[in-house]
C-alpha cells in the first residue's frame, strides 16, 4: 500500500454474503484534523466532532442518491459540549461544528477521552434533504453520548435496520489528530441466522477502531477484519473532504433577512460587523458602508 493511499481520506462500500450484509468504512484523519484546525477544538471536542463527521460522511454516501442531496446529523445534549452537528452529501463533502469547542474533562477510568460525558443526555436527529418540500427527519434519544452507539440505536429504532457502528478518533499530546475513521455494518432483512451469528462474533472480537487504524490506515482493512470469513463484493470508493460552501454573498443574503431594524442598529453602532461561518469559522467583515448598502436592498 502506498503512503498516498494511506493518507487519503476515503470511504469504501461493500456487500457481503450475497448482499445479506451491507457495509461501509472510512478513514478520516485529514477530515477530523481540518475540523480541529478550523474550530481550534480541545482534544475532547476534536474526538466528538471527528466521530460525528466520519459517521455522517458514511451515512451520506450510503443513504443519499442524487447530487445536491444532503444529510444532517445533529446531537443536542445537556453535557458541556452543548451539542454538535455535521452535514454531508453523497460525493464525500463534509462539514460540521461543535457548539462549545473548548471543553476539557478528566479522562475516563480506561484513559480514553470522555466523549459521552461531554455530550451528556439528549437527542440525536437525522435529516435527509432530497430537494423536496418536506425533508425526511428521524430522531432518537441518546444512548451513551459516545456517538457510535447512538448511531447504532438510530439505525435500529428509526430506520429498522440492525446495524453496528464503530467510530474512533485518536489525538496526540498537542491535540492534533493521529487517526480517525470507522465503519457501519448493516444486516439485510433476509440475512440467515448463520450469517447473523458469525457477524456478531466478528464484531465482538474487533479491537478499538483507532487501534485497527494504527495497524493499517485503510478502510478496506477495517471491513476485512469485521467481515472475516464472508465473501465480499466491493461496490465503490469515494474520496472524503472537509468542504464548506460558505461565501460572502451567502452571508450578505443572511444579513438582508435579519430585518431593517437590526441593520439600522448595526449602522448606528458605527463599528461595522464581522460575521463568522459556523461551519468553517471563516470571518466575513462588513464595514458601515457595506451595511448601509445591504440595508438599502433589504426587504
Amino acid at each position: 500500500m502506498s503512503d498516498q493511499s494511506m493518507e487519503r481520506d476515503h470511504i469504501i462500500r461493500v456487500t457481503a454474503e450475497n448482499e445479506q450484509i451491507r457495509a461501509a468504512a472510512i478513514t478520516g484523519k485529514q477530515l477530523a484534523e481540518a475540523a480541529r484546525a478550523a474550530h481550534r477544538t480541545s482534544p475532547l471536542a476534536t474526538a466528538a466532532l471527528g466521530r460525528l463527521l466520519c459517521g455522517t460522511a458514511m451515512m451520506g454516501r450510503e443513504m443519499l442518491k442524487n447530487d445536491g442531496d444532503l444529510i444532517t446529523v445533529q446531537i443536542d445534549g445537556d453535557g458541556p459540549l452543548k451539542g454538535l452537528l455535521a452535514t454531508a452529501d453523497s460525493a464525500g463533502n463534509v462539514k460540521g461544528y461543535v457548539k462549545n469547542p473548548w471543553v476539557i474533562l478528566p479522562n475516563k477510568a480506561d484513559g480514553h477521552l470522555d466523549v459521552g460525558g461531554g455530550v451528556g443526555r439528549g437527542i440525536l436527529s437525522v435529516t435527509r434533504d432530497m430537494g423536496m418540500n418536506d425533508p425526511y427527519s428521524g430522531q432518537v434519544e441518546l444512548r451513551s453520548g459516545e456517538i457510535a452507539e447512538d448511531l447504532t440505536y438510530y439505525f435500529a429504532a428509526s430506520e429498522q435496520t440492525p446495524s453496528s457502528v464503530g467510530l474512533g478518533v485518536l489525538v496526540d499530546g498537542q491535540g492534533q489528530v493521529l487517526e480517525a475513521g470507522g465503519y457501519i455494518i448493516q444486516l439485510m432483512p433476509f440475512a440467515t441466522e448463520e450469517v447473523i451469528d458469525r457477524l456478531e462474533r466478528n464484531i465482538r472480537a474487533l479491537p478499538a477502531v483507532t487501534e485497527m487504524l494504527r495497524e493499517d490506515r485503510n478502510p478496506e482493512s477495517l471491513l476485512s477484519r469485521a467481515l472475516d470469513g464472508f465473501s465480499l463484493h466491493r461496490l465503490d470508493e469515494t474520496d472524503v473532504h472537509w468542504h464548506c460552501n460558505c461565501s460572502r454573498d451567502r452571508v450578505e443574503r443572511a444579513l438582508m433577512l435579519i430585518g431593517k431594524t437590526e441593520l439600522d442598529q448595526m449602522i448606528l453602532d458605527g463599528k461595522g460587523e464581522e460575521l463568522r461561518c459556523r461551519f468553517c469559522n471563516k470571518a466575513y467583515p462588513f464595514s458601515v458602508e457595506d451595511l448601509k448598502r445591504i440595508r438599502e436592498i433589504a426587504k
